[in-house]
């Protein structure tokens, strides 16, 4: 709550809903019409034909809810005010990563709903799939403790917690709407842009200085065409998998 307090202010100028994420995270909640959206944030992804309830616990972030969004809760994941199977589904959207307690949210989100947990997140043992990750800011990569990034226990925990599980690969638009970290794949100028930065978590988390010192190496390298040489194939793709997984969960 208090990290999206702080650069939580201009959230939704950058963190536009996506038609084809959400298209793919509204055919993995499958047939449920009650769903949870925790982690709720400005409101993005939740679909418009069901009834959803939201649950977020910064207040900045409510504020940039649009009107006629959903009804809010402001509550933190790991205690979820709602009784035991409230909802046919849940889901959480680039959210599980700033929990306090990740363990406890996901059995949160077990605990109430009756059926399937849709969770959308990137799969850590991917992190250096990225090339802003490997080449410019290589301190992303501690932001991930160790064992998440040991081949097999992101998804064992999330079966351990969740119930049978698949991962969904998200391949990630050339021209995404929603600016999340990968997003900008093949647009890298955006990366320099402030605004831009100050709307993805991980640029806050990671020391400034480091993260200062490789924005400068990615101006360099496109002053200089070193960024577009390198990565030449890039341009002609409409989607790239970044790691990015849609994971669909039963009880």
């Amino acid at each position: 709550m208090a990290l999206y307090d702080r650069i939580g202010t201009s959230y939704a100028g950058s963190r536009a809903t996506d038609p084809r994420i959400a298209a793919a995270i509204h055919a993995a909640l499958g047939d449920a019409r009650s769903v949870l959206n925790v982690g709720a944030g400005a409101g993005a992804y939740e679909p418009a034909d069901r009834d959803v309830l939201a649950v977020e616990p910064s207040a900045v972030m409510i504020a940039q809810r649009p009107a006629g969004s959903a009804r809010v809760i402001e509550a933190p994941a790991e205690a979820i005010p709602l009784p035991d199977d409230s909802v046919d589904a849940a889901m959480t959207v680039f959210s599980d990563h700033h929990w306090t307690d990740r363990r406890r949210g996901l059995r949160e989100l077990r605990r109430v709903a009756r059926g399937r947990v849709v969770l959308v997140n990137s799969d850590p043992t991917l992190v250096a799939r990225f090339w802003m990750t490997r080449d410019y800011v290589p301190g992303f990569v501690d932001l991930i403790p160790p064992a998440y990034r040991a081949p097999g226990f992101w998804a064992g925990e999330l079966e351990e917690l969740l119930g049978a599980t698949r991962l969904v690969p998200l391949p990630v638009p050339h021209d995404c709407a929603d600016g999340f970290y990968q997003a900008y794949w093949r647009r890298p100028e955006a990366y320099l842009r402030p605004e831009i930065r100050d709307n993805i978590s991980m640029f806050r988390l990671v020391d400034q200085v480091a993260v200062r010192a490789g924005i400068d190496r990615l101006a360099a390298d496109l002053r200089s065409g070193a960024w577009r040489e390198r990565h030449r194939a890039l341009m002609t793709l409409a989607e790239l998998d970044l790691g990015v997984r849609v994971v669909v969960s039963d009880p």
